[in-house]
């Protein structure tokens, strides 16, 4: 056992002694860091708040966990409860662990929220809930010290890309046709897809060993860290979130305002159309690692990607839940 991965037990075994009344804060500072939560907050902002800090949000959602899926699978790192029976293991994951997806997507959404809303007490508020976030990992025994510190490096690596980069791409993109640019928005997503697919097959036949099994199996299902639909997960949601803003742009763009009412309405409309697309095609389709039902994947988070972005504000300017911008 090398020394990164002892002197981290030790680091989660002293964190999770500070005692059993700290499992449910962490829980839920944890919650604040997953897909889930931010995959439900995205519409509220995008709908109801700021239309452009959602898209902000979306997209840098969508980078950091792609690129958390590639560094996951070039890394191949255990996560702790897995290595030793030591650690107390508070929930299960399927995944690797390094580096750490909350923790990096903690950085990327709440820095960039911070960036847009510009306000000093929304960093100090953002820093502290990415220290939490990352801290309620190692209580959980879900990451070693250095799979978080990886995570925030990351992120942070992704956010100033974000802040450097937006402008100038944006301006660039504005030159492109409709049809360009949701062609460009494919080939990029399918260039994601490609990477994430070479990163899997570089560790394809990867088995925990017998002991890392055995302690996994407390915690819950056997880990399967080797899989693509997270890849073609991230890739569908790419292409469907950049499709869905070059469409609802050619018609003018979005804007979240008007009054409180319509507000609430606009989002509570809308995030039904994302369980359907996102919960009931879930059901649905086929699932696995095959080809057909990846594609299907592809194309049901696509949908979800573009309803989100361009095909729920559409609905809403149908049925006057939001005001149409003069072109």
């Amino acid at each position: 056992m090398d020394f990164p991965v002892q002197n981290g037990i030790e680091w989660i075994v002293a964190i999770q002694s500070l005692g059993g009344w700290l499992e449910a804060p962490m829980k839920f500072f944890s919650f604040l860091g997953t897909q889930d939560f931010f995959f439900l907050a995205l519409p509220l902002i995008y709908w109801s708040v700021n239309a452009g800090l959602g898209f902000r949000v979306a997209l840098i959602l969508i980078a950091s966990v792609t690129f958390n899926n590639f560094a996951k699978l070039w890394f191949a790192g255990p996560r702790p409860y897995w290595v030793s029976a030591e650690v107390k293991a508070f929930a299960a994951e399927s995944s690797f662990g390094i580096p750490s997806g909350h923790a990096q997507n903690a950085v990327d959404v709440w820095g960039i929220l911070a960036w847009g809303i510009r306000k000093p007490w929304v960093w100090v508020f953002a820093t502290a809930l990415v220290f939490l976030i990352g801290f309620s990992r190692l209580y959980l025994g879900l990451h070693f010290v250095h799979d978080v510190l990886a995570g925030w490096l990351i992120g942070a690596v992704i956010l100033w890309a974000f802040v450097r980069f937006w402008e100038p791409v944006a301006a660039w993109l504005k030159t492109k046709s409709l049809t360009r640019q949701i062609t460009i928005a494919f080939i990029v997503s399918m260039i994601t897809a490609v990477i994430g697919i070479v990163s899997a097959g570089r560790v394809e036949g990867y088995a925990l060993p017998e002991a890392w099994q055995t302690n996994s199996l407390r915690a819950g299902p056997l880990p399967a860290p080797v899989s693509t639909e997270d890849i073609v997960t991230a890739a569908g949601t790419l292409f469907g979130v950049s499709a869905g803003a070059a469409w609802i742009m050619s018609r003018g763009g979005y804007q979240a305002d008007g009054p409180i009412g319509k507000r609430v309405l606009r989002f509570v409309v809308g995030l039904i159309g994302v369980l359907i697309l996102w919960r009931g095609l879930g059901a649905a389709l086929p699932g696995g690692e095959e080809l057909i039902p990846l594609i299907l994947r592809y194309a049901r988070y696509t949908l979800v990607g573009f309803w989100i972005i361009g095909g729920a504000p559409w609905l809403f300017f149908r049925f006057k839940l939001a005001g149409i911008p003069k072109m």
